[in-house]
């Protein structure tokens, strides 16, 4: 049996600055932490509860000076705020079976990704991804990593998600879906499907990355009640003054 205290300690380092994703004008740098080795594995979901993410063998999170606005966010699953627009996706999925699979590419998933990407980010870097990097994103995972495919009666793939499973909760790595099924509301309803998961499992959470106040892309993740952002003071519940 493996003695985690014996490994060598984390390492943490900075990315060099690049222009900010989510915040135009601004310039983004990262707190990087590799998780391949036998302590990093064991520190992932501690890590995780401090605010880190993960992408293949690294965890990650923001470091940019003079500037806090990625928030990492969770919803608590025990008391879920469902509704009726919840119940709406649901009914307009119900055909599919959501099926948890190992994390192995497929060139199934990739063509479906490939779609998504060209259809919702033909802009961004993602779309530039080839089938070796898409296997690497789903396959280079030092922990307890599973895709979710949700697939109809015909067993046509219409939806994806990538996900890892922590201690509290499962965490929504990567999602993507037939990006000409806006009815289905597709990226909502693996959401609500991973609370209803975490929630079957008597996991309390499910983590859902960053939210950045006044970034349309990360608008949707406060409409999710209730959700805890990570503060200077901890986890603590934020509002959406959204209504439903």
């Amino acid at each position: 049996m493996h003695d985690a205290t014996l490994a060598p300690p984390l390492t943490f380092f900075h990315t060099l600055p690049m222009p900010c994703p989510y915040l135009p004008g601004l310039q983004e740098r990262r707190l990087v932490c590799d998780l391949s080795t036998r302590r990093g594995r064991h520190a992932h979901d501690t890590l995780a509860r401090a605010g880190f993410r993960r992408t293949q063998h690294l965890a990650y999170r923001p470091a940019c000076a003079g500037c806090s606005g990625c928030v990492p966010v969770r919803l608590r699953t025990a008391d879920f705020r469902w509704t009726r627009g919840h119940r709406r996706v649901l009914r307009s999925n119900a055909d599919l079976l959501g099926e948890e699979v190992p994390n192995e590419a497929t060139r199934e998933q990739f063509e479906l990704f490939s779609r998504y990407q060209a259809g919702r980010h033909g802009d961004g870097e993602m779309a530039l991804m080839d089938y070796p990097d898409y296997a690497a994103m789903v396959e280079r995972s030092p922990i307890e990593t599973a895709l979710i495919e949700y697939r109809d009666p015909r067993k046509i793939l219409w939806a994806t998600v990538l996900i890892d499973r922590q201690d509290d909760g499962l965490s929504a790595v990567y999602s993507f879906f037939e990006p000409g099924a806006d009815k289905r509301a597709l990226g909502r309803f693996m959401i609500l499907d991973l609370v209803r998961r975490s929630a079957a499992q008597g996991l309390p959470y499910v983590y859902l990355g960053y939210w950045v106040e006044g970034s349309r892309k990360m608008a949707y993740k406060t409409q999710y009640q209730p959700v805890e952002g990570l503060g200077p003071g901890g986890w603590s519940e934020l509002t959406d003054p959204a209504t439903d």
